[in-house]
């Protein structure tokens, strides 16, 4: 720690949901675990709409509002960047960042094609800097439960992890075209929140093998573009708009291979009528079985082979300061607080700050690589390959 800067400077470029949460994250991280790291600057936040700069930077107490990303790339004191932004936008703007010298968190999904998102990777390998993509649910400290759970033997050989990722923030025909309904098969709900659902069911159980049986639907086929600016979820007056087609996928469903040998079920819709934000997993073993769902976030519920004779049946664990994460990363770390999503951005960055700073002594685990998010687009494409071709099944093994 004696080498690492007293202070690193961070500014967030995109100042919609995730940006916001970007930005809150950074403006806490050093309330979290151990004190040490290099204090952080809250330096600006970029936005092409200037009233979401403008009021993102006052809100957390960042120095400056900007329009333009450019002016982050050509700040020599801006230090740690995070994008926040379309997909569409990440490798311009990560390479751009690399190029300055500046660590970079890049949203997922990393790329809006494979071919971008390999050349962020490759790019990785001889940046000089810290890279990493935000799959923040690896940070939730009842997901890392249950990996944990399955890494420790307690429900015995997994058999079956049941994954699904339903949001209905596409279900109003009347939502305005956005980057999230263009590109190709596979970068819709799938490369969206399946990219999540994927990352979440490797870091509980491994490493995937092999897809099959994939089948993907668009039930919105156009939808009105907006004059100005939305945001996600606006609906607009359509009386008089224009429509364009939607390109990619509204709902996504999958099954899957564990390399140890455990079968997966999965599916994600962004049309899932009144459920805003819902993730749910379920690990089966021989020996016991878990479960997590995100709108009961500080729970997950239980059944294992040491419940009394007569006395089985699922049980709700509260996250407490045994789970990972808990016991450091709340400012109330007792069992009935509770946690959210988002102390999963404040996790994270602390993670982030952690391998900028050197530090490797009761270090967190490090965040997603440019790599990892890479390997989570090709996943994301064999599926769409195994839905064109009637669900033929995928070898992931050779996948580069």
């Amino acid at each position: 720690m004696s080498t690492s800067p007293a202070s690193l400077s961070v500014a967030v470029i995109g100042a919609g949901m995730a940006g916001t949460t970007h930005a809150n994250a950074w403006r806490q991280v050093g309330t979290v675990f151990e004190l040490g790291l290099p204090k952080v600057r809250l330096a600006a936040i970029a936005d092409a709409y200037e009233p979401f700069a403008v009021d993102a930077a006052e809100r957390y107490g960042y120095e400056k509002a900007v329009t333009d990303w450019r002016t982050i790339a050509d700040d020599p004191s801006i230090d740690i960047v995070s994008i926040v932004v379309g997909n569409a936008l990440h490798r311009e703007i990560a390479e751009a960042m690399i190029k300055a010298g500046k660590h970079v968190l890049c949203e997922k999904p990393l790329a809006d094609t494979l071919e971008s998102a390999k050349a962020m990777a490759e790019a990785e390998k001889s940046a000089g800097v810290v890279t990493a993509v935000g799959f923040t649910y690896r940070r939730n400290a009842a997901v890392a439960e249950l990996a944990k759970l399955v890494a420790t033997g307690h429900l015995g050989e997994i058999n079956h992890f049941d994954g699904r990722y339903w949001c209905d923030y596409g279900a109003d025909p009347n939502t305005p075209m956005a980057w999230r309904y263009k590109g190709p098969m596979g970068s819709g709900a799938l490369g969206d929140v399946g990219s999540h659902l994927i990352d979440t069911a490797e870091t509980i159980c491994g490493p995937l093998v092999s897809v099959s049986g994939a089948a993907m639907m668009t039930s919105i086929k156009q939808r009105p573009v907006a004059a100005g600016h939305v945001t996600r979820g606006t609906a607009l007056d359509t009386a008089n708009a224009v429509y364009e087609d939607v390109e990619n996928d509204d709902v996504a469903t999958f099954t899957a291979t564990f390399a140890n040998g455990a079968v997966g079920t999965f599916s994600c819709s962004r049309v899932a009528w009144g459920l805003p934000n819902s993730l749910m997993v379920d690990v089966l073993g021989s020996k016991g079985r878990a479960s997590w769902d995100l709108s009961r976030c500080g729970e997950i519920k239980i059944d294992d082979i040491h419940s009394p004779a007569g006395l089985g049946g699922a049980r709700r664990v509260l996250v407490n300061p045994d789970f990972p994460y808990f016991a450091r990363g709340s400012s109330m770390a007792f069992g009935g607080v509770g946690l959210t999503q988002i102390e999963q951005f404040t996790y994270q960055a602390y993670a982030f700050l952690q391998q900028v700073a050197g530090v490797t002594d009761g270090a967190l685990p490090p965040c997603a690589s440019f790599a990892d998010g890479y390997r989570e687009m090709l996943i994301a494409d064999a599926i769409a390959r195994s839905a064109a071709a009637g669900g033929a099944p995928i070898d992931l093994t050779a996948l580069n």
